[in-house]
């Protein structure tokens, strides 16, 4: 079996082990289950820009936030049905990210950390200052009757759980298409060696681009997904937390890699979790497992993998 089938084998397989899951788990793990996909499939798009382009950035919340804010206020106030609002959330992500791209990538390193750190934290910032249409701090609630996407209705855990991994499924095949087009292997080349790159005639800032609307787009769309999926919006999302949570869920799992995203935040969820069970200091807990795993596996889980047992994993 080539390197290919192995790919195709194993990361189908693994979301018809997903699937599976539907049936098998009580509800209490499957509606855990179903958040965690659509938070993966934000980390995947943060993966997109940062394992695979090397650009750190601290805001992507904005993204996540302006799927879930373009889908839920064209919801609320426009009375959008739920498939144009879940586009409006996207088209939303995708503007955004194409505007700060422009601006921000002409910085780097720690320039753009700063800048989109600034940006992100002016979206919440605004959210909290249009109050009268946001509702701030307390965000608003999506109605069961505003969930029902083409005669289905997604507050129901089954259906849910069913859009959850849809979402998830083309989110992760997309990463994977992606990352093995020939724009995909250069944005690779760009992370390890960007001067080889430009000097080899590539567009160093259009790749950059194109890679920072891509992620923003993974993560606007899960953004989106997880405001209809769980009937809220709330400016929390758009805080500095929800800018760190991908980076650790990349982290965690394995920075470069496919199955990564998803590994990082099921392990971190259900951290926070069991945790928080145990003690009101659960992010202490949760803090000394980061700082182990970072000493002792530096690549993440599936990097660890990677380099050690299964070097063909994308």
């Amino acid at each position: 079996m080539n390197d290919t089938s192995k790919i195709i084998t194993l990361h189908g397989g693994f979301l018809l082990v997903l699937f599976a899951l539907q049936f098998l788990l009580p509800a209490y793990h499957h509606g855990n289950l179903a958040r965690i996909m659509v938070l993966a499939s934000y980390a995947i798009g943060y993966n997109i820009m940062f394992g695979y382009t090397g650009l750190l950035s601290l805001g992507h919340a904005l993204f996540f936030a302006a799927g879930m804010y373009g889908m839920g206020l064209s919801i609320q106030h426009l009375g959008f049905a739920p498939a144009p609002a879940l586009l409006a959330g996207i088209i939303a992500g995708i503007v955004i990210s194409a505007a700060l791209g422009l601006m921000a990538l002409r910085t780097g390193g720690v320039s753009f950390m700063i800048v989109t750190l600034m940006f992100a934290q002016a979206g919440y910032l605004s959210i909290l200052y249009f109050g009268k249409w946001t509702r701030g701090d307390e965000g608003f609630v999506i109605g069961q009757a505003q969930r029902i996407l083409w005669g289905i209705d997604l507050s129901q855990p089954g259906n849910r759980y069913f859009a959850a991994l849809i979402l998830f499924s083309a989110c992760l095949m997309a990463a994977l298409w992606l990352v093995r087009h020939p724009f995909g292997k250069t944005l690779i080349a760009i992370r390890e060696n960007e001067d080889r790159v430009a000097m080899l005639g590539y567009n160093i800032f259009a790749h950059k681009l194109g890679a920072m609307v891509i992620s923003a787009t993974i993560s606007a769309t899960a953004g989106a997904f997880y405001g209809l999926l769980f009937g809220y919006a709330g400016a929390s999302f758009a805080t500095v937390q929800y800018s760190i949570f991908p980076l650790l869920w990349v982290l965690l799992g394995g920075a470069g890699t496919i199955l990564g995203p998803f590994i990082g935040t099921l392990f971190m969820f259900y951290l926070i979790d069991l945790s928080s069970g145990i003690t009101s200091a659960y992010m202490l807990i949760a803090g000394v497992a980061l700082v182990l795993l970072t000493l002792f596996a530096p690549q993440g889980l599936v990097g660890v993998l990677r380099a050690k047992l299964w070097r063909w994993l994308p």
